[in-house]
């Protein structure tokens, strides 16, 4: 493939937030190797204020797929793709999300090169003229395989290219302290992710005098009775807001989550506490965070995929326990983050 004489580029990646995050790097080195050309993103509505007005992004495109739902869905679909690629002429489209439904969006681009993972499910790598083989794809995080796509076009990595996240820049978020925080992010969709009520507020008060500033779309309990340093906004924040937040705290803490991933991409500041789930594949892919797991504290630098099997990944029997963290867990990690902001 003549990558260079590629003048018009389209991205694929939909969704979902953590998703979109580990793509952003991807995109960062494309746009490095081909300055001058056009490079547009499709995305879901919801996402796009993560990458919209990126200085490595000509344009947005809003994939409005609530808007296909029902029986006549397929045909709106079809109507939409053809309406939307008609005059855009895209000379190479690159399938990140890997499902049927990209596949489909990536073959109605009409762009005469279609690239995607042979891992790809659902069928998508029909819809592709250049499949890419990961032979590694179970041992590597998603930030790797998406750096790995462009690479195997000829893009050349440069020693910073995992680290190299060009979003959107943050909208300023009134109200936050004046002092060195702690941003707080203990909720997750994931079954046996999420601190419990306890597990907040006890980490809250280890972690005084500093304040902590909770985060998350909702809360599943009220924290009426909240440590005085608690500060909550929760429900508050929008995603450029987040990215406000995130850059201006101290430090991060977050459950395995896409908001843990966007603060990985803001900062290395970042602790990411892990239940179930293997930090090497899922954690923050950045130089100098750390996760927490099992008890233990470990730089991300020091993580190896194979040192967490899948019988180390399974559900724990107490998944949907009240209490994740015990005592010592929150003194380690209170004690972490003490030692990391503390002069």
């Amino acid at each position: 493939m003549d990558l260079e004489s590629c003048e018009r580029v389209l991205i694929v990646k939909p969704s979902s937030l953590g998703d979109v995050i580990h793509t952003v790097p991807a995109l960062g080195a494309l746009r490095a190797q081909l300055p001058e050309a056009t490079i547009d993103w499709l995305i879901n509505p919801e996402w796009a204020p993560l990458i919209a007005g990126s200085e490595a992004l000509d344009d947005t495109i809003i994939f409005p797929r609530k808007d296909f739902r029902g029986i006549t869905g397929l045909n709106r679909a079809r109507r939409w793709a053809q309406e939307t690629f008609a005059e855009r002429h895209y000379d190479l489209a690159l399938d990140f999300q890997g499902l049927f439904r990209s596949g489909w969006l990536t073959r109605a681009s009409r762009a005469p090169q279609r690239v995607g993972f042979r891992q790809s499910r659902e069928g998508a790598r029909l819809a592709y003229t250049m499949k890419v083989d990961l032979p590694d794809w179970k041992s590597r995080h998603a930030v790797s395989r998406n750096l790995a796509l462009v690479e195997s076009l000829g893009v050349p990595l440069g020693a910073d290219a995992a680290a190299h996240y060009p979003l959107a820049g943050g909208e300023p978020m009134p109200d936050l302290p004046d002092v060195p925080f702690v941003a707080l992010h203990p909720f997750s969709r994931g079954i046996g992710k999420s601190l419990g009520k306890a597990d907040v507020i006890e980490l809250v008060e280890a972690l005084a005098p500093h304040p902590v500033v909770l985060l998350g779309n909702r809360s599943p309990y009220e924290l009426l009775d909240g440590p005085a340093n608690l500060v909550s906004l929760i429900g508050r924040t929008s995603l450029t807001q987040l990215i406000s937040v995130l850059s201006d705290a101290s430090y991060i803490i977050s459950v395995d989550s896409g908001p843990m991933h966007l603060a990985a991409a803001v900062t290395d500041r970042v602790l990411s506490i892990h239940t179930w789930s293997n930090p090497a594949m899922v954690g923050p892919h950045r130089s100098g965070a750390f996760v927490f797991r099992e008890g233990e504290i470990l730089s991300f630098d020091e993580l190896d995929a194979n040192d967490f099997p899948e019988e180390r990944q399974r559900r724990p029997e107490w998944a949907s326990a009240e209490r994740i963290l015990d005592g010592p867990d929150i003194d380690l990690i209170a004690s972490h983050i003490h030692s990391q902001i503390s002069p």
